[in-house]
C-alpha cells in the first residue's frame, strides 16, 4: 500500500471512529440497527477502492474504464480552476459496485400532506430520507410505515456526498452514466462540500443541481461538445416541463390537504387520486414529444405523496439559485457567498427570498 493510501485510510479511519462515537449514543434496538447497516455499508464503499491514478497506470485497464477516470480526472481540475469547488481528494480512488445504486432513500409522507418525515444523524442533521444500503432492510422499514398508512417511496441513489468529512470515491454509479451526465454528477456532488444546511434538504439539493447546471454549461463549451450541450438543454427542458405540472398538482394537493378536518377520509383519497390521475396523464402527454424518458421515468405511476416530495426536494428552488447565479454574474465565488449568506436566514426569511428570486427568473435555453 502507497504512503499516500495509508495516510488517507488513516484519515477516514480517524473521521469513521468519530461517527461510530456518535452513533453509539443513539437509544433503541431500531436505531441501531440502521447504524449498524449505514456504517457497514460505508465503511465497504470507503475502504475497497483502488487509486484511479494506479488504474489509469495500469496497462490491463479496460479501455471503457480508463476513458471514464481520465474523463473523472480532467473534471475534477475543471471544478477546481474554473468552479471554485473544494476538490482535495474527492474522487481519487475508484470503487466497482455491484448494484446500480449506491444506496436508496426511503421518503416517508402522511397520507394527507406533502410534508416528508424528517430524520436526523450525526454530521448531517435531519435530512427528508432514509438512506439504506441494505435494500432489504429499506423494503422492511418501507412496509412498517405503509401498515401505518403512510405514502412511501423508494429512490436508488446514483451518488451521494460526505460533505467532505471523507474522501469520496468514484463508483460504478458515476462510469455506467453518459460523460456528460457523470461530469454533472461529479460537480452536483462536490457543490454539497461548499454549502450544506442542516434540517433543509431542499435548499441543499437544488443549491447543488445549480452548481451542477452551471458548471456542465462551461464544461461543455469549454470542450466544444456542441452535441452533448443540446442532450443537457433537452433534459433541463424536461425537468423544467415536470417541474410545473408538479408545482400546478402540488398547489391542488395542499390545497385539498389543507381542508382534512372538513372533508371524509374516503372523499379525501378519492380527490387525491383523481389529481394524481391528472398529473399523470398530464405528464404521458409531454412525455410524448420527448426523445428520451423524463424525470418521472416513461410511465409515472404510480404516483403519492412521497415521489412528490422527492421530486420537490431536489428541483425546488432550483429556479430561484440559478436566478442568485445570474444576479452575481455567474462568478461562483460570489454566487456561494450570497447562497451563504440565504442560508444563514431563518427558515421563513430564507424561504422569502427564494420564492422572491424565483418570480424573476425566466428560462432562457
Amino acid at each position: 500500500m502507497s504512503l499516500m493510501k495509508t495516510t488517507k485510510s488513516l484519515k477516514q479511519l480517524s473521521q469513521i471512529c468519530a461517527f461510530l462515537l456518535l452513533a453509539s449514543s443513539v437509544t433503541g434496538c431500531a436505531s441501531l440497527a440502521y447504524y449498524s447497516q449505514a456504517v457497514s455499508g460505508h465503511l465497504g464503499l470507503m475502504f475497497s477502492g483502488e487509486p484511479v491514478e494506479d488504474l489509469l497506470a495500469d496497462p490491463d485497464t479496460p479501455q471503457p474504464l480508463r476513458h471514464k477516470l481520465q474523463l473523472a480526472t480532467e473534471a475534477r481540475q475543471f471544478a477546481s480552476q474554473h468552479m471554485a469547488l473544494p476538490v482535495e481528494e474527492a474522487f481519487t480512488d475508484y470503487v466497482a459496485l455491484d448494484r446500480p445504486w449506491v444506496l436508496v432513500n426511503l421518503v416517508v409522507v402522511p397520507e394527507f400532506s406533502l410534508t416528508p418525515q424528517q430524520w436526523c444523524y450525526p454530521f448531517a442533521g435531519c435530512q427528508a430520507y432514509r438512506g439504506f444500503f441494505d435494500i432489504e432492510a429499506a423494503r422492511e422499514e418501507q412496509a412498517d410505515y405503509q401498515q401505518q398508512g403512510y405514502d412511501t417511496f423508494l429512490a436508488g441513489v446514483t451518488a451521494y456526498s460526505t460533505l467532505g468529512w471523507f474522501d469520496d470515491p468514484l463508483h460504478t454509479g458515476f462510469t455506467r452514466l453518459p460523460d456528460w451526465q457523470m461530469v454533472a454528477l461529479m460537480f452536483h456532488e462536490l457543490a454539497h462540500r461548499v454549502l450544506y444546511i442542516p434540517g433543509d434538504t431542499a435548499f441543499n439539493e437544488s443549491f447543488a443541481t445549480a452548481v451542477e447546471l452551471e458548471g456542465l454549461r462551461l464544461w461543455l463549451k469549454s470542450r466544444g461538445d456542441s452535441d452533448s450541450y443540446q442532450l443537457a438543454l433537452d433534459r433541463l427542458r424536461r425537468l423544467e416541463q415536470t417541474r410545473q405540472l408538479v408545482d400546478t398538482a402540488s398547489t391542488r394537493l395542499e390545497n385539498l390537504y389543507a381542508r382534512s378536518d372538513a372533508l371524509q377520509p374516503d372523499t379525501l383519497r378519492q380527490r387525491k387520486a383523481g389529481i394524481f390521475s391528472q398529473l399523470a396523464d398530464d405528464y404521458r402527454t409531454l412525455a410524448g414529444n420527448w426523445r428520451e424518458p423524463g424525470p418521472l421515468g416513461e410511465d409515472p405511476e404510480p404516483l403519492n405523496n412521497a415521489r412528490l416530495a422527492l421530486f420537490r426536494q431536489y428541483r425546488q428552488h432550483v429556479p430561484a439559485f440559478r436566478q442568485l447565479l445570474r444576479d452575481n454574474g455567474h462568478r461562483f465565488d460570489d454566487f456561494y457567498d450570497a447562497a451563504r449568506q440565504l442560508g444563514e436566514l431563518p427558515e421563513q426569511p430564507r424561504s422569502e427570498a427564494l420564492s422572491a428570486l424565483a418570480e424573476r427568473f425566466e428560462e432562457d435555453f
